[in-house]
């Protein structure tokens, strides 16, 4: 009598297997790649904020050190997003620009 039942070693032909399903039709689609921005038009999502910065980005952006931006910009009001759990802190370019251009505005009167 024989038996329907196969157990797997991980050793026999699960590499076949998998092969198998890797050649067969695919099981998601891939989403259509976002276009590359056409020069000279600006686009909302890229101009908003501007890309992502760390907070030695904006240190090297203002010329100082990362002790200077938590102790003395952060209360200053230089704007910041912080990261969940990580607690990480994420600036975005165009933000720390308009506050240093709203800072010698100010400064100057």
């Amino acid at each position: 009598m024989a038996s329907d039942t196969h157990v797997r070693n991980g050793r026999s032909h699960d590499g076949y297997e998998f092969q198998r399903i890797l050649e067969g039709e695919p099981r998601a689609e891939l989403p259509v790649a976002v276009p590359e921005p056409t020069p000279g038009v600006k686009t909302a999502n890229h101009d908003l904020l501007g890309e992502p910065l760390s907070i030695r980005d904006v240190a090297r952006l203002l010329g100082c050190s990362v002790w200077t931006v938590r102790q003395r910009c952060l209360p200053q009001g230089l704007p910041y997003f912080r990261v969940a759990h990580s607690g990480k802190l994420m600036f975005y370019r165009n933000q720390v620009t308009r506050w240093i251009l709203e800072k010698q505005k100010t400064e100057r009167r």
